[in-house]
């Protein structure tokens, strides 16, 4: 898969220690990772809602296959990431949240607490959340427990068809309903620029990004 990680102002100076965690088990599950948020204090700024704004464009291009975010709680990365139509969050403060999120919701994004509890050994239970998702051997999606497997299944199905039904408009219009500087801040970064640029397969919406940056 090719994941995301982005990372807003309060939590930016977190961002190695948390990069470095992913990269340590992609490194056993071969997955491609694009650090698209903020590196440290110094990089260009994003809040939580510019976070919403990269999962969704990023999803919706086929750039990656997955978003993980978070910010002092991870309630408002999470938040904002729902008020997209095409993206599931969820919020994983340890690591059987992950596992049941991904089994039970199979949603395509993932919010952390960066503040709130990071305390002594946070980075072994980030470390820890990230292998419930990308090294658990489960196929996303089963359901748990086992007997409760087909209505979850059927449940997460519908949740989108309601996230497309409320949403009305098809994806492009509902980005270019946005106030165009808040997306315009939200797909200023380069690393961001360079994932979608180089692994979109929508190019509608890469055309439109590119409008809005010039």
């Amino acid at each position: 898969m090719k994941i995301a990680l982005t990372m807003e102002n309060s939590q930016a100076a977190k961002n190695s220690i948390v990069l470095n965690e992913l990269l340590t088990v992609t490194a056993q599950s071969n997955d491609e990772v694009f650090n698209v948020g903020m590196s440290d204090d110094q990089d260009h700024h994003l809040t939580y809602i510019h976070l919403g704004i990269q999962a969704s464009i990023l999803l919706a291009s086929k750039a990656v296959d997955f978003v993980f975010t978070g910010c002092g709680t991870g309630q408002g990365a999470m938040m904002s990431c729902n008020a997209h139509h095409n993206v599931v969050c969820g919020l994983a403060i340890e690591p059987s949240d992950a596992f049941l999120f991904t089994q039970i919701n199979n949603g395509n994004a993932l919010a952390l607490a960066f503040a709130k509890g990071f305390g002594w050994a946070a980075e072994l239970n980030i470390r820890n959340i990230f292998e419930k998702v990308l090294l658990s051997g489960c196929e996303c999606g089963q359901g748990y427990p086992i007997e409760r497997a087909l209505p979850q299944q059927q449940n997460a199905a519908i949740l989108n068809q309601v996230k497309l039904a409320v949403a009305k408009d098809n994806y492009i219009d509902a980005l270019k309903s946005m106030d165009p500087e808040l997306v315009k801040t939200a797909v200023m970064g380069e690393r961001f620029q360079a994932c979608l640029f180089n692994n979109a397969e929508n190019q509608e919406i890469v055309d439109y990004v590119r409008s809005i940056l010039n």
